[in-house]
């Protein structure tokens, strides 16, 4: 009887070091953390040194454009693509899902615990929204500027 090791696969390619610019999510109330989690680690490796606001504001802004994208911009089951890009100048938030109905910016309103999530985007970012490659939904972008 022979008995055979296990065959090796090599791969003329590695995968690129550190965390990946896309993060796909499961629509769900656990996607704004998981988002809030993936872009300060995102950032903390993409820049050098950080500064703890720009860390803060990053995080804030994805988490706020997720949560719209799971209340507005996704039905169950769906999902959604986090992209991020960070440079000393500015860190790109985008965030694709599968509706095409663009962000409205509500009225504020102090009695209400809702509606306030482009507000302070608005504060912390420029933004803006885009279709996507086919018409198949929208991208909700923002840049933060660096500090």
């Amino acid at each position: 009887m022979v008995t055979l090791a296990p065959k090796r696969y090599e791969h003329p390619w590695r995968p690129p070091a550190g965390i990946p610019p896309q993060l796909i999510l499961e629509s769900s109330e656990e996607a704004p953390a998981a988002a809030r989690a993936y872009a300060r680690e995102f950032v903390e490796y993409a820049l050098d040194d950080p500064d703890p606001e720009h860390l803060y504001d990053v995080a804030l802004v994805v988490s706020e454009l997720v949560t719209n994208s799971v209340r507005y911009g996704t039905g169950p089951r769906d999902s959604m693509l986090v992209v991020l890009e960070a440079d000393d100048a500015r860190t790109r938030i985008e965030v694709h899902d599968t509706v095409r109905r663009r962000p409205q910016i509500k009225p504020e309103n102090t009695d209400s615990r809702r509606g306030r999530g482009l507000h302070i985007v608005g504060t912390l970012a420029t933004w803006g929204t885009e279709t996507r490659p086919g018409g198949q939904g929208k991208y909700v972008w923002a840049e933060v500027p660096g500090r």
